[in-house]
């Protein structure tokens, strides 16, 4: 038997066993803490689903003075009047930050890409999103290259 220290009572098997439901009662509680942040998707495969909701409505023009063009994409399910939206959702979910517009002390090549102009506003993932895009230099074309299956315009740039 291992020498006990001098001076410190031994735990009664009443000290041990409350010791140990409280162990065990923090763990528990610590599970369930974790899984309520937690949602399964509605499909019994166990794939997580977002929370947050997507529902956009893109307006694009070809110039200034053209007619706009208006669609609404919902993602998750891939949806709304887009003509590619399974495509689009693609693409927002691979971009980073795709509505932030390009920073005011940024230094961009002076190309012009076009007269193309597009806005998008609503919610991604359940963020307000009012972000407006051009192709007038070489930052702003690359924002919206970056998510041009969203920005379509049928038979334009």
């Amino acid at each position: 038997m291992a020498e006990r220290r001098a001076g410190r009572p031994r735990p009664s098997n009443v000290t041990a066993v409350r010791r140990t439901t409280l162990v065990s009662g923090l763990l528990v509680a610590g599970v369930l803490l974790a899984a309520c942040g937690s949602q399964q998707a509605g499909d019994g495969t166990g794939s997580a689903r977002p929370s947050a909701t997507t529902q956009l409505t893109v307006t694009a023009r070809m110039a200034p003075t053209a007619a706009a063009q208006t669609w609404t994409l919902t993602c998750d399910p891939a949806g709304g009047s887009h003509p590619d939206p399974t495509a689009a959702c693609a693409e927002l979910a691979a971009a980073t930050d795709p509505f932030s517009p390009t920073p005011a002390d940024r230094a961009c090549t002076m190309i012009y890409g076009g007269a193309q102009t597009a806005t998008i506003t609503g919610t991604y993932r359940g963020r307000a999103v009012d972000a407006s895009y051009q192709r007038s230099n070489g930052c702003e074309i690359a924002r919206w290259d970056a998510i041009a299956t969203v920005l379509v315009i049928p038979g334009g740039a």
